[in-house]
């Protein structure tokens, strides 16, 4: 039986969009990246004149103040979690990561990431099993439901908003910066004054008596 004409034209069409449909999927894929540039306008960010340690034990109690629970506290970096729940069966959860960092002039650099994560709330139901002899097995609906929390996304905060806010609770426990330090004293580099020659006492009566010379009249 000959092949029908029309069969060649269809199996080129599905080639054609197979091709198309991968290139698709492809610019989707990479896409994610597109979303990151590299911006230098510091909104993760601060420097300090403090030292590390003073400044992130500022951002520690900062985290405090607002309801976040510290999971890691180091000298250089602290870690901490605070929980949300948007609706019924949603939970979020709030990660803030703070890194400090000396500068070589004696300054602080601060960095600060939040990231945030959903959980949505997920309902398992298990039926309890029942053997009988003459029917099998038999399955009845007397078992118990399970919840668990799913986690369905994960981002980290790029809001510059938010990163300005928590500075600014982070700059209110800051202790204060320390002083400058006093100018020292140029040397002199002119030539050094010599000592001024002194004058030779003159000689006096009394003194001219005892060596014998004649007294003057």
């Amino acid at each position: 039986m000959p092949m029908p004409r029309f069969l060649p034209c269809v199996a080129a069409c599905a080639l054609l969009a197979l091709s198309s449909c991968a290139t698709t999927a492809l610019s989707k894929k990479g896409s994610m990246l597109a979303k990151e540039s590299f911006d230098s306008d510091g909104a993760y960010s601060r420097s300090y004149a403090q030292t590390p340690a003073q400044v992130c034990q500022s951002a520690y109690r900062a985290l405090l103040s607002q309801g976040y629970v510290a999971k890691q506290v180091a000298v250089d970096a602290v870690e901490a979690v605070k929980n949300f729940q948007p609706e019924a069966e949603v939970h979020e959860q709030m990660t803030m990561r703070v890194s400090c960092v000396q500068q070589a002039s004696g300054r602080s650099w601060v960095f600060a990431s939040a990231q945030q994560d959903r959980y949505n709330l997920r309902k398992s139901n298990n039926s309890a099993s029942l053997g009988v002899s003459a029917l099998g097995s038999l399955s009845l609906p007397i078992g118990s439901t399970d919840d668990s929390l799913v986690k369905v996304g994960s981002m980290t905060v790029q809001d510059a908003g938010f990163y300005r806010a928590f500075f600014k609770v982070v700059e209110r426990f800051l202790p204060p910066p320390p002083p400058a330090p006093e100018p020292t004293p140029e040397a002199t580099t002119g030539p050094v004054p010599e000592p001024m020659a002194q004058a030779a006492p003159e000689p006096r009566f009394d003194d001219a008596a005892e060596n014998g010379a004649p007294a003057m009249p």
